[in-house]
């Protein structure tokens, strides 16, 4: 009897000590949990954004134990970012927009990438865009590249060939001069912007944003053959400033179908959807330069970039892995919302499509690796840099200044705001 006492006594005390280790398990395995937080843009952005992340990354991550929290930030984000990475408040895992990433990277908050991500996978122009010193600071999430978008309207009654990828300066702007003439006042061939489009143009012409020494040039010949060029097609009223149509970007000129081109990126096919439904367009790479044969680009793109002072950088590696996977970029570019940073989406069936958006997407996707394609950026002293080139455009468009007259203060002033 005693004996048979001591074995249900064993029996219990063993099946005690399986649940007390099963328990001390389970709270180690909680207690090894850990949350990433995400920073990312306010605006429309989030809705985007968290269901990629509830879609993609929580799935992929949660063996790990890993949680996700997304917190966007409202606002001015590279400020709010700013303040946030000092007081030691940003998250694990932070957008880093390419325009301003040398500001970012000189804080020595962002954790370099180098030998941590594999960079291999994706578009090299991008990689090059945040990589700053030799090291990597970001992968791309997607990005966008400048194309000619044409109304196929007015192109055919005018009884103009439609803009190609084998326009080149010359060809381009006698197509726009051409549907100017045959369809009178009412039309004009392209609406003119800022330093954000024709500086594609002055690439093209294989103008340096910035010399060896980090100072901007705007007497370079090739800079100033692009200036003279992209005001000049202001003659005849070819080309049209968006206030003169009561719009203030090339999208809003074209939505009008009062203008044959609008140079821009992806972003303008879900507002023609929206604001310009039936109107009819196709895209073309933007045309060459005559001299060089070149074409040249913006890179407008955000990365994925890792806090340099998280606690938990294996995990937030895995996010970062995960945000940028090959399922999450497929669902995103078949969703039409982004183009996919990796390279070997370039033949991914969503491209193969003939609808217009489908096709849109193709050309700004070639766009990242054809010709002299740079991302876009103002360089370490912030957004203030482009200012000077704005308003000589600003002037010679509004007939206010002569070109020459118009680069001679640009450049006094840049040369100014560069000795800061």
């Amino acid at each position: 009897m005693k004996r048979s006492i001591q074995k249900r006594s064993t029996k219990v005390m063993s099946a005690l000590s399986i649940f007390a280790l099963a328990f001390v398990g389970h709270a180690a395995l909680a207690q090894s949990a850990v949350t990433i937080k995400i920073n990312g843009y306010g605006g429309t952005d989030p809705a985007v954004v968290g269901d990629l992340i509830n879609r993609f990354v929580k799935p992929a991550v949660a063996k790990d134990n890993i949680n996700v929290v997304y917190e966007p930030l409202q606002g001015d984000y590279n400020k709010t970012l700013t303040t946030l990475l000092a007081a030691g408040n940003a998250g694990d895992v932070l957008y880093l927009p390419a325009e301003t990433i040398d500001g970012f990277v000189a804080t020595g908050k962002f954790l370099p990438l180098t030998g941590v991500v594999s960079s291999t996978p994706f578009i090299k122009s991008l990689n090059t865009s945040f990589t700053r010193g030799g090291k990597l600071y970001a992968i791309a999430k997607d990005f966008n590249t400048l194309s000619v978008v044409y109304n196929k309207d007015i192109f055919d009654q005018a009884g103009v060939a439609y803009p190609n990828g084998n326009d080149t300066w010359t060809t381009f702007s006698k197509k726009l001069s051409d549907v100017k003439t045959k369809l009178g006042s009412d039309y004009y061939g392209l609406c003119l912007g800022g330093f954000d489009r024709f500086g594609a143009f002055a690439y093209g012409a294989g103008w340096k944003q910035f010399g060896t020494d980090g100072k901007t040039n705007l007497a370079d010949p090739r800079f100033v053959s692009a200036f003279n060029y992209y005001t000049g097609l202001m003659k005849n009223k070819v080309g049209v400033q968006p206030s003169e149509l009561s719009q203030d970007w090339g999208g809003g000129c074209f939505k009008t179908g009062k203008v044959a081109v609008a140079i821009e990126g992806g972003w303008i096919v879900n507002f023609l959807k929206d604001n310009a439904p039936n109107l009819k367009y196709g895209t073309a790479l933007l045309p060459k330069n005559d001299a060089t044969a070149k074409r040249g680009n913006f890179l407008y793109t955000v990365g994925w970039a890792i806090n340099a002072g998280t606690k938990n950088q294996a995990a937030a590696v895995k996010v970062l892995n995960a945000l940028t996977s090959v399922q999450a970029q497929e669902y995103v570019l078949s969703q039409g919302l982004a183009i996919p940073s990796r390279s070997s989406l370039s033949n991914n069936a969503y491209f193969k499509r003939t609808d217009a958006g489908a096709q849109n997407s193709k050309v700004v996707f070639d766009g990242s690796t054809d010709g002299n394609v740079l991302g876009f950026t103002f360089g370490p002293q912030g957004t203030d840099w482009a200012k000077p080139i704005n308003e000589a455009l600003a002037a010679v468009l509004s007939g206010q200044k002569t070109s020459a007259e118009a680069l001679k203060k640009a450049q006094t002033d840049i040369a100014t705001f560069q000795k800061r």
